[in-house]
């Protein structure tokens, strides 16, 4: 069975080349244009694990990760945080979320699913 990976991001160019990633790479994808869509598509699929943006409207990506790890249904979920906030501050937020891997914009395709495939395993 196909691993089932959400990519949360407002920027829908970012979202549909990594949903094209994933599906080349073997991986089930869906995609949610901002925090609360992705919260809602996290509580009906269910995914194996999230990538997410922080930088979003509606509801940032440390909030969504932090209510996901807040509820025991969703918490083992691995959460991947992108954003262009590289600085060690948005580092340092994202890992006080319970964020499990934090990347930063722009990333290298390679490197990135490799943290993905150690995430699932």
């Amino acid at each position: 069975m196909k691993k089932k990976i959400l990519i949360v991001d407002d920027e829908k160019q970012i979202a549909r080349m990594l949903k094209i990633r994933m599906e080349a790479s073997g991986y089930e994808a869906d995609v949610a244009n901002d925090g609360l869509e992705g919260l809602a598509k996290v509580q009906q699929s269910q995914p194996d694990l999230i990538i997410l943006d922080v930088m979003m409207p509606k509801m940032d990506g440390f909030e969504v990760c932090r209510k996901l790890k807040d509820d025991p249904v969703f918490k083992s979920i691995p959460v991947l945080m992108l954003s262009v906030k590289a600085e060690e501050k948005a580092t340092d937020l994202g890992v006080i979320a319970g964020a499990d891997d934090y990347m930063p914009k722009p990333f290298e395709p390679e490197i990135l699913m490799e943290k993905i495939r150690k995430l699932l395993k």
